[in-house]
């Protein structure tokens, strides 16, 4: 891009990321500099640490929390820093959802929004209803539908996946195995944000979920090691998330819902309303433990 991304700017920003965010980004609500709370700082100072010949320390990436926490957002502005401080000339990204609908109306929209409410950005990207292009570096960020097919070739900075409970088919399986991370290619990450999922149904966030518990917890709720930077929480992390709020969801939702959603535990499909409850209300470490179980047995 322009002058505002000249040599020195981006190497401050490749030091100090979140700077890039607090300056440069724009919350469309408002108009503002974003906010970002702990949760967010602490997965996001992690999230472009590299090793001693400048690679990624964690290519894979996952950031696991309850609902109406922000992930989206939190998406958003990950890819755009992966982009356009990292990704260097004719970057690619890609956001990825279980469908074309949903993978333009949530992270890509969002990146959009905050393309159009930011200044330097409004100036810099051309928009399109799918895409997004930088000329000045040839950078683009790409909205794909659930055809494994069309992301041959993919040469990625980030593949961005949006709720990857939903994935439950071999085509949808393929189509995250097709937008791996790059091994010619010094930053390039597959991301991940989601909620829990149904035991069985959610296999490929399950063995995520598994692969992540069992490595060192590096600060509360986020472990890393293994190429995998992973974050997971069962609490209320936005400012927004209130105590008020999460008695209104209790009322409204299921219990099962509720569990899967407001305390982000894998449930069973099959879950009885009262089992739910009952599990809900001692936090869901049962339930968990019958998922481990599960899984070990097939």
């Amino acid at each position: 891009m322009s002058e505002a991304l000249e040599r020195n700017a981006l190497e401050r920003w490749r030091r100090e990321p979140l700077q890039f965010i607090t300056e440069i980004l724009r919350n469309p609500k408002t108009g503002q500099p974003f906010a970002l709370f702990e949760a967010q700082r602490q997965f996001l100072s992690h999230a472009w640490r590299t090793d001693g010949d400048g690679r990624l320390l964690y290519p894979e990436q996952c950031l696991g929390m309850i609902k109406k926490t922000g992930k989206t957002g939190t998406a958003a502005m990950h890819v755009l820093t992966t982009t356009l401080v990292y990704g260097g000339r004719y970057a690619e990204a890609y956001c990825v959802a279980n469908d074309f609908d949903q993978a333009q109306g949530r992270v890509f929209t969002a990146i959009r929004q905050i393309c159009e409410s930011s200044p330097l950005l409004r100036r810099e990207a051309d928009i399109t209803a799918n895409r997004i292009t930088f000329p000045q570096t040839g950078a683009v960020i790409q909205a794909i539908g659930s055809d494994y097919a069309s992301a041959a070739g993919a040469y990625p900075s980030i593949a961005s996946f949006d709720e990857l409970w939903g994935y439950q088919t071999e085509r949808a399986r393929r189509l995250f195995d097709e937008l791996i991370p790059v091994p010619t290619q010094r930053i390039s990450c597959r991301l991940t944000t989601t909620h829990a999922g149904y035991t069985g149904d959610s296999a490929l966030l399950e063995e995520m979920y598994k692969r992540g518990l069992a490595l060192p917890e590096i600060a509360p709720g986020l472990r890393a090691g293994d190429h995998l930077l992973f974050y997971w929480s069962h609490e209320p992390l936005a400012p927004w998330q209130t105590a008020e709020w999460l008695a209104e969801m209790r009322q409204i939702t299921r219990p099962v819902q509720y569990l899967r959603q407001f305390e982000n535990r894998f449930t069973l499909a099959s879950t009885p309303s009262h089992t739910a409850t009952r599990l809900s209300a001692s936090s869901g470490v049962a339930l968990d433990r019958r998922i481990d179980q599960t899984t070990r047995d097939r």
